[in-house]
């Protein structure tokens, strides 16, 4: 061997990392430029442990406080997995985080006893905040440009919201739902006093994500005092248990209900406060119908499960106008 690739060794010196720390994040000689492995160091293996000791104990203490449906199971976790993928030795690019992580949402699914619903809703957040670290950590690797990292901590204080510390961002939401039906306003009271009955679901995101749907109606009237009682069955989500609403309000052309009772399946993601119809004649032949619903939402973080749990409840209380014969 000539003296040539030792020159080469000395001029490129200046190019290494010169502290300990950064040589956990840091390519070895010729990594991601020839498709070698960097080289396996003890440090590199002892943090990539340590990291994912935090999230196995994480997880479960999550799941042991009641905290499953917190940010820290949908951010914090899949951060904490991608760290952990991304300071392992050899080839960590984002195809061997995805198989991982699908690994871990279907091994989360087991072992919450989720649905499918479930899963396909976090998936998207999951896979985004975890191939979002994995590009952080690997530009801190390539560039050595340690700024990056501030976006870390950033993702781990979202991943706090709704954990019992206190901070959660509008849990309590409403959604409004108009339609105009062709009917006379006479009709339409007539068909509210009746009460919902269960009717195929027309809405093709609730079918696709086989959201659960009363199965069994009963009650009737819009007097105060009147209740409406809404079975669920069991499913892949767990028990169905039941909806009670009872009516605490009402007058011309409007009718209002509280939620006395909540043993449902739904009581996993939302818990349902109120809801408001009132109606009043467009003309002779035609009649606008509004409804409002207020609840509290269960999921975290709210800048995804805020504007996702608003459209499917924008799709349920469609649904709701469906079972009250009113398409």
């Amino acid at each position: 061997m000539d003296g040539s690739h030792g020159d080469d060794l000395t001029s490129n010196s200046d190019d290494a990392p010169k502290d300990l720390d950064w040589a956990l994040f840091a390519p070895g000689p010729a990594a991601d430029t020839d498709g070698s492995r960097p080289p396996r160091t003890a440090a590199n293996w002892i943090l990539a442990g340590l990291i994912g000791m935090v999230g196995v104990l994480s997880f479960f203490v999550t799941v042991h406080t009641g905290r499953a449906d917190s940010a820290v199971l949908f951010v914090g976790l899949p951060v904490t997995l991608a760290v952990a993928l991304a300071l392992v030795p050899g080839r960590t690019g984002h195809g061997r985080v995805f198989g991982l992580t699908t690994v871990a949402l279907l091994l989360a699914a087991v072992l919450l006893h989720e649905g499918a619903i479930c899963v396909l809703l976090a998936a998207p957040l999951v896979y985004l905040v975890v191939h979002g670290t994995t590009a952080l950590i690997h530009a801190v690797r390539r560039h050595s440009s340690a700024h990056v990292l501030v976006l870390l901590p950033l993702l781990l204080v979202t991943a706090t919201e709704g954990t019992g510390t206190g901070w959660r961002v509008t849990p309590d939401q409403r959604v409004e739902v108009v339609r105009v039906v062709a009917l006379p306003a006479d009709e339409v009271a007539a068909r509210l006093a009746a009460g919902p009955r269960p009717v195929p679901v027309r809405s093709l995101p609730l079918r696709l994500l086989r959201v659960p749907m009363p199965q069994q109606v009963s009650g009737d009237g819009l007097a105060d005092g009147d209740r409406w009682l809404f079975a669920y069955h069991g499913s892949a989500h767990g028990p169905g248990g039941h909806l009670l609403a009872e009516v605490d309000r009402s007058g011309p052309g409007r009718v209002g209900l509280r939620f006395v009772t909540n043993s449902s399946i739904t009581g996993r993601w939302l818990d349902w406060q109120r809801a408001d119809l009132s109606w009043r004649a467009v003309d002779p032949a035609q009649t606008e119908v509004r409804v409002t619903v207020a609840y509290r939402r269960g999921l975290d973080p709210s800048w995804y499960f805020g504007p996702l749990q608003d459209a499917l409840m924008h799709r349920g209380v469609g649904h709701l106008l469906d079972m009250l014969a009113l398409p």
